[in-house]
């Protein structure tokens, strides 16, 4: 089978599958209806050479401006099984909110932070999703992966977890496509389970903005020493060695910041926006332009949670912008 047989088309804009709306076009393009077809698209990108990207909201996805190369893949794989005893086979392409409320109908929990996140459990574990001081990673237990041309099932550990991260998003990762997963679950009260995800989600309310956004887009800080120097900072947050990122970004004036019709968030700085057509260019320089004002404050360089997904090859830093002038 080749790609066109697949159904593929070539140099397809990625802005509209971007929660971002930026960057530029798929070398090649193509829909999965169900795990089977997505399997078969891996397999048959990764016999031509070629990467294969699953695409879901891409709401944690910055693509380049130059484009993606490889074959981007609509993963519209959604099914949810539940097997028994908390446990769950959930395909990749499945909204992690509808995961959130399939389980917590049947008196599982686990998943309570995972309310009003935006995107797939694929995207979920690409960046080991969490919130509230838990992540994906603590349920999955098995992942079904294409891997180098191969469909198989390996444990959880395959996939290398850290705090939003995994060997998905390591610079030059190998040729892998996640499928489907098997997850474990604790049964606890309904009720219980509603009253917190409604906490976690009127907080949420009060910091997301409604403009396009890839949610937070850079990862907390970890640093026991500076988040004890930080007076401001809650106790909480001191205690646990947790400083975050837009706490930093706000400290350093830039909540509100504009540049080429990109924004930091006005009610949250540690979301990037796209207000005005704004490139994948501009998304990039102001994240930058952060990260630099960040570390010339702090000491501690952010870093991002959102992906700079494709052909970056010719990017060159700039750190700090002119916003006065950019605006």
């Amino acid at each position: 089978m080749t790609l066109a047989q697949l159904g593929a088309r070539s140099q397809v804009s990625l802005r509209t599958y971007t929660t971002l709306k930026a960057g530029g076009k798929a070398e090649w393009f193509a829909v999965a209806r169900n795990v089977d077809e997505l399997a078969q698209a891996a397999v048959l990108a990764h016999q031509e050479g070629l990467r294969c990207h699953p695409l879901g909201w891409g709401s944690n996805l910055l693509p380049s401006d130059h484009g993606v190369p490889g074959l981007c893949v609509a993963n519209h794989a959604r099914n949810i099984e539940f097997t028994g005893d908390g446990g769950l086979l959930v395909d990749t392409g499945a909204a992690y909110q509808d995961l959130f409320l399939a389980a917590t109908q049947r008196g599982w929990g686990g998943l309570e932070y995972a309310v009003g996140i935006p995107g797939t459990v694929g995207g979920a574990l690409v960046s080991n999703a969490g919130a509230y001081r838990s992540n994906i990673s603590e349920i999955v237990t098995e992942v079904e992966v294409v891997h180098d041309g191969e469909r198989r099932w390996e444990p959880a550990s395959f996939l290398e977890f850290r705090y939003r991260d995994s060997i998905l998003r390591r610079p030059n990762p190998p040729a892998i496509t996640v499928l489907r997963i098997r997850c474990q679950l604790k049964a606890r009260p309904a009720l219980d389970i509603y009253n917190d995800a409604r906490e976690y989600q009127r907080q949420r309310i009060g910091k997301q903005p409604p403009m396009a956004s890839a949610g937070s887009f850079f990862k907390n800080v970890e640093d026991k020493a500076l988040a004890e120097s930080l007076e401001t900072l809650p106790a909480g947050l001191k205690a646990a060695g947790v400083v975050p990122a837009g706490y930093l970004i706000e400290h350093v004036g830039l909540k509100g910041a504009r540049y080429q019709g990109a924004m930091l968030g006005a009610r949250h700085a540690n979301f990037l926006l796209n207000v005005g057509k704004a490139s994948a260019s501009s998304l990039r320089r102001l994240a930058e332009h952060a990260q630099a004002l960040v570390h010339e404050r702090f000491g501690v360089m952010l870093e991002p949670e959102v992906l700079y997904f494709g052909d970056w090859s010719h990017w060159e830093p700039m750190g700090r912008l002119n916003l006065d002038a950019a605006n």
